[in-house]
């Protein structure tokens, strides 16, 4: 029971946090740790995460992500375009898990948008003021926030498989 309700309230807005960092990254960990059948989602409409090619098209993409926020052009998390995609992908992961678990849908999209915005904010504003301070460069921040939105999304998913 304490695992479950750790489930709810800890990891599904923390994953949602890690999609507000990185969009790509939670998503991809999630379908890794269902493909190796620590998240059942057999016989739920989530079942597609399951397939390796999932996993593997959702690996791609987030080490597509992690190279392009390196890229002097590439938008701000909070503009309205990335903060939509971060905005559903935090839900969809949400409602994943929650198909997993056999709870609510909606709560779980509820929880992870929670995160996203959290996350894309705070992560946003953190790495900003990080930067300005030291008066340094932007992409050692941003290689540790990788490494922190990789962490946290490994982190959920493990409360959530216990």
């Amino acid at each position: 029971m304490a695992m479950a309700m750790m489930a709810w309230i800890v990891a599904i807005p923390l994953l949602g946090a890690a999609t507000g960092m990185r969009s790509m990254t939670p998503m991809a960990v999630l379908c890794w740790f269902v493909y190796l059948g620590y998240l059942p989602v057999d016989g739920t409409w989530a079942f597609w995460t399951a397939k390796l090619a999932a996993a593997v098209i959702f690996t791609l993409l987030a080490l597509a992500e992690l190279v392009a926020d390196k890229l002097p052009r590439t938008p701000d998390r909070t503009s309205t375009g990335p903060l939509l995609a971060r905005l559903v992908l935090g839900g969809l992961t949400g409602a994943i898990i929650a198909a997993g678990l056999n709870g609510s849908s909606f709560e779980g999209i509820i929880l992870g948008v929670g995160g996203v915005l959290v996350g894309a904010f705070g992560g946003y504003m953190v790495r900003r003021e990080i930067v300005l301070k030291s008066q340094g460069k932007d992409w050692p921040v941003a290689v540790v926030e990788d490494l922190m939105a990789i962490g946290f999304a490994v982190l959920a998913m493990g409360i959530v498989t216990g």
